[in-house]
């Protein structure tokens, strides 16, 4: 298995309907949910999969996609469900620069092994890059994580050429663990062809976790991951550039509050993308008591931000070229 330092600075639905959000700027937020609609775009972000880890409605796990003129150039997460997703927005394996891991909760990780079987009928031979938490005590490291799955004694170890330096029957992952503890700053997981990928450590429990800001045609696109309101080194390290797009998790009901410091509650988000100075917010990675108290969760953000904001539903689309 090829380290990442040695490459990283080398390679410088139809049935699917739309869930809206009033704005309160006028008018409705709308998002495209035709499956191959981010295609057709300079630079858009694709939600593969917007929902939680309860199977109670149609939404695969989180997982989402930059499209760069049109290829699928960057992955956010991999959640269960997101295998379907991923061949109905007609994503190319071969495009992809990266797939960067916020955590290992199967909502955020399920559906990996799928999308990595379907890649190796690709015929890719680049290497793929994949970042994730090193892991702790308690929780594996990308890498370990992916040994359990691909290594040849690992649960699909018939795709162990993934990991294997000397074979050229599938693409070598390039793994980079990164390390959490004592870096309450942005770190740097990618640069190639003028998309730049950076990652800051998030507070989800006692989970590693990372969020991702995505650059690239002089735009910023945020992904806040899985995250509670006590993750302060994210809050600072946003706050040094303004996001075009910032894709926040949409979890809980204003009556849960923030159950065991999992997640943000409509506050916390709203506050949040204030500091941040979101141009526009989208929530994401939806549970049912969450929707269920849409208006609540509406009016608590809303203490504190202004902007347009939208409730993604899978394959849900946004151009920002």
């Amino acid at each position: 298995m090829k380290s990442f330092g040695k490459w990283a600075f080398a390679m410088a639905m139809a049935g699917i309907t739309a869930a809206c959000t009033p704005s309160d700027t006028g008018g409705r937020e709308t998002a495209n949910t035709d499956p191959r609609a981010c295609k057709e775009n300079a630079l858009a972000v694709q939600i593969l999969g917007s929902g939680g880890p309860i199977a109670d409605d149609h939404r695969a796990g989180a997982s989402n996609i930059v499209w760069v003129d049109g290829k699928a150039r960057v992955m956010i997460d991999a959640g269960a469900g997101s295998f379907v997703r991923f061949g109905q927005a007609g994503v190319d394996f071969n495009d992809l620069y990266l797939i960067a891991l916020t955590h290992f909760h199967g909502d955020h990780v399920g559906g990996l092994s799928a999308v990595m079987n379907s890649g190796s009928f690709s015929g890719r031979k680049e290497p793929l890059f994949v970042t994730g938490p090193k892991g702790d005590d308690l929780f594996p490291s990308t890498s370990g994580l992916l040994q359990s799955y691909f290594g040849k004694d690992g649960a699909l170890g018939y795709l162990s050429p993934y990991l294997d330096d000397e074979s050229d029957a599938l693409p070598n992952l390039i793994i980079r663990d990164i390390v959490t503890e004592d870096r309450p700053y942005l770190q740097s997981v990618l640069r190639k062809d003028g998309v730049d990928v950076d990652t800051i450590r998030v507070h989800h429990l006692d989970m590693p976790a990372l969020s991702y800001v995505v650059r690239t045609k002089g735009k910023r696109i945020l992904f806040a991951g899985d995250q509670s309101d006590l993750s302060e080194d994210f809050v600072t390290a946003v706050t040094n550039g303004q996001p075009d797009l910032m894709f926040m998790h949409n979890a809980i009901s204003m009556a849960d509050g923030q159950p065991r410091g999992l997640h943000r509650d409509g506050l916390s988000i709203g506050r949040a993308a204030a500091k941040a100075k979101a141009k526009k917010l989208i929530l994401t990675h939806h549970m049912k008591r969450a929707l269920d108290d849409k208006d609540a969760v509406f009016a608590a953000i809303r203490e504190n931000y202004s902007g347009p904001i939208e409730i993604a539903d899978d394959l849900s689309c946004y151009p920002l070229d």
